[in-house]
């Protein structure tokens, strides 16, 4: 325990976590990517969820860690019907994950190094 606190805080409860990136894809402005990338809609949203590019079995730290994320509008992110949903429209998941491979290689990282980290290539 750490003394001097008004209320001390137990060492072994805090949580490690690494230091996260910001996003290698969009900078949190108010806007949703995939408004702003699909039909040019530069509106400013209320509410944006943060969409892990890459998720499930462990990759989703992976995101976090690494700045592979966009913020959304609910709409893009998990509601639209699957129209336009990341999370219900395999074609637009599979754009961005290309995309994000494809800037990660441009910030100077290689392919080899995106395939350690990510488990594959996205990019033939």
């Amino acid at each position: 325990m750490k003394s001097g606190l008004l209320f001390p805080k137990n060492q072994k409860a805090k949580r490690h976590l690494k230091k996260r990136a910001g996003s290698i894809m969009q900078k949190k402005d108010g806007r949703c990517w995939m408004c702003v990338k699909i039909h040019g809609d530069n509106r400013m949203h209320p509410v944006l969820h943060k969409h892990h590019i890459f998720f499930g079995a462990g990759q989703r730290k992976i995101s976090e860690e690494n700045g592979f994320y966009i913020w959304l509008c609910p709409g893009h992110h998990i509601y639209d019907g699957g129209r336009e949903a990341v999370h219900r429209n395999y074609g637009l998941c599979r754009m961005l994950q290309r995309e994000t491979q494809d800037k990660w290689e441009k910030m100077g990282h290689t392919r080899r190094e995106f395939i350690e980290l990510v488990g594959r290539s996205y990019i033939n």
